[in-house]
């Protein structure tokens, strides 16, 4: 996305917390989360910006939004929802069989089964060197995913930015009666579908820049 924004945009993409190169954190609650994003906004000096976020990162965008809505000028949503139900067991329990390390790349690929293709440009070398690890704690995103469980139409519904859903079509994690409903109830907001899963981004890499491009055109 950065690639394809070019010259026009400066984006910046933050590794939130206990994902990629940064460090693993105490809580994963979203005042944490919106936290982080605050503290790097103030860093670097940005007083309103366009927020960008996918899936988890969506919902801390919104969330940002509602409780600091004078540092987001405009909001883009990629198939994150305002109701998660819980329903007792985390989607994502799966992870918790990966390893967190491995002597090798290959060893830490192997135990990650179907998902190996995905993971391993994310993969991260130990700093002593002496192996490899996963970009994410599994513990951690474990925990991540069912404290975001429940009811957000609030802070969705708590701004009126110029704001755009991007919905994959057949998502996993939101409903098309859902997202049409997130559409009607929040004023200034635009709709574009791709026909993906819930993965847009990876799923359709042009589409998905080519959406955010002529949003941020419009703004």
């Amino acid at each position: 996305m950065a690639a394809a924004l070019g010259p026009d945009w400066r984006v910046i993409a933050p590794d939130q917390r206990g994902h990629g190169d940064s460090d693993r954190a105490g809580d994963y609650t979203r005042a944490g989360y919106v936290a982080d994003l605050v503290a790097l906004l103030a860093h670097l000096g940005i007083d309103e910006t366009v927020v960008l976020g996918h899936s988890l990162g969506g919902i801390n965008a919104y969330h940002l939004a509602a409780e600091h809505p004078a540092l987001v000028g405009a909001l883009i949503n990629v198939d994150a929802p305002v109701d998660l139900p819980d329903h007792g067991t985390s989607p994502l329990a799966f992870v918790l069989n990966f390893p967190y390390t491995a002597a090798s790349r290959e060893d830490l690929l192997a135990a990650c089964g179907p998902l190996a293709h995905t993971i391993a440009p994310a993969l991260r070398r130990l700093p002593d060197g002496s192996g490899w690890r996963l970009p994410f704690h599994p513990g951690d995103t474990a925990d991540s995913e069912t404290l975001v469980h429940g009811d957000h139409w609030k802070q969705w519904l708590a701004t009126d930015c110029p704001a755009l859903l991007i919905h994959g079509l057949r998502s996993q994690a939101l409903p098309t009666d859902q997202a049409l409903d997130m559409v009607d109830r929040r004023p200034g907001t635009a709709y574009r579908a791709l026909d993906t899963d819930h993965f847009v981004p990876l799923a359709d890499p042009e589409g998905f820049a080519t959406t955010v491009q002529e949003f941020l055109v419009g703004i």
